[in-house]
């Protein structure tokens, strides 16, 4: 085989010309250039940190490690705030990129009167970390609200001289946002549900006129105002979950409260089920103790106390001060809401004792979840 040494010394494009009517092959585009090249060709003599050969070698250890992260991140330092960030960092700047060597200040300059006091906290060496904190930034042409989780970190020389932060950020804007549209849907569903017991309420009355017992129309009103507090409470943790000690406060708060009841036990979390199931077991209990027990004489006290003990949830009523219970209890409504305890797999306990009514109810403690 004959080699033309010649050829190979020539470019490819004369050694295999395209056909005259090929067509010209179409521009290839170029990747966009990472924080990584844009830091290494940046003109840093230009900036007050001067050619980055004379870096601290701190400062370029605090580069190195920032670009190779893949969190938001940006290196602020010396006394102008001379601002260096990593890819991750360019999406919470928006238009405002590219903002290499410039001053922290003046690229956040909307804001500055707000996060200023946690720069100057970071460059006195204490660190800050906010989350969700809202500020109002321009970074598109307009202004816009927004919320950030943020930690402004000290960054030191060897000799322990702070030179400079880290600001490591994350952007919870969208979050805020979700969280606001729901509490605007659970609001309207409350006033919906509000709407929705006050027609029950207002056929009941219709319903029951002209009977002549107004005692049962009462009776009704109040389970039925029981049942909206705890829709309440309910409420204010999106429906999904809420707190014992509210929901057993609301539902005795309609029984005078006060220094009638004393509430202990941890603040578990339970599920909306179990919230409803409580709130009208409590407001049944506390109207016995009203009308038979304890609180039907002004010395009388209530003592509410609840505990886990391993997987069991168990709740103590305590009655003491007033006449003695009923030797039997009643077969109403009531009476059988309060066996039925918190859920199927509920064991009830009550005693009748002279000194007032005891009331023991145990339970799994993963019924409290639904």
């Amino acid at each position: 085989m004959i080699h033309d040494d010649a050829a190979l010394q020539r470019p490819l494009a004369d050694v295999f010309p395209l056909a005259p009517d090929s067509p010209p092959a179409p521009p290839v585009a170029s990747p966009p250039l990472t924080m990584r090249q844009m830091v290494r060709d940046f003109d840093w003599a230009s900036t007050p940190l001067g050619a980055a050969d004379d870096w601290p070698v701190e400062l370029r250890l605090a580069v190195g490690q920032m670009l190779d992260s893949r969190f938001p991140k940006a290196i602020v330092w010396g006394p102008e705030y001379t601002t260096i960030y990593n890819d991750g960092f360019i999406p919470i700047l928006g238009d405002k990129h590219v903002a290499l060597g410039r001053s922290f200040a003046d690229i956040w300059k909307e804001a500055w009167g707000e996060i200023r006091l946690f720069v100057e906290r970071a460059y006195h060496g204490e660190p800050t970390y906010i989350e969700d904190f809202p500020l109002v930034i321009n970074r598109a042409g307009y202004e816009e609200q927004c919320w950030f989780t943020f930690c402004y970190s000290p960054l030191r020389l060897a000799d322990g001289r702070v030179a400079g932060m880290l600001d490591t950020v994350v952007e919870t804007s969208g979050k805020m946002r979700a969280q606001a549209e729901l509490s605007l849907i659970n609001q309207e569903l409350g006033h919906r549900l509000k709407n929705t017991l006050a027609i029950i309420q207002s056929i009941a009355t219709q319903t029951f006129a002209g009977h002549g017992d107004r005692g049962l129309l009462d009776q009704f009103n109040q389970r039925l105002a029981a049942l909206g507090a705890a829709h309440d409470v309910l409420l204010g943790q999106n429906w999904s979950s809420a707190s014992l000690r509210e929901v057993a406060s609301a539902a005795l708060r309609a029984q005078g409260g006060g220094d009638c009841f004393t509430l202990d036990g941890p603040d578990l979390s339970i599920g909306s089920r179990s919230a409803v199931t409580l709130s009208l077991m409590l407001h049944e209990l506390a109207t016995n103790a009203v009308k038979y027990g304890a609180l039907s004489c002004g010395t009388g006290r209530v003592e509410l106390h609840w505990a886990v003990e391993g997987d069991m949830f168990i709740l103590h009523w305590q009655e003491s001060g007033g006449p003695p219970p009923p030797a039997q209890p009643g077969e109403g409504f009531g009476s059988r809401l309060i066996d039925r305890g918190l859920g199927s797999r509920s064991k009830i306990c009550r005693d009748f004792a002279a000194t007032g009514l005891r009331l023991r109810i145990e339970a799994p403690r993963s019924e409290l979840a639904g």
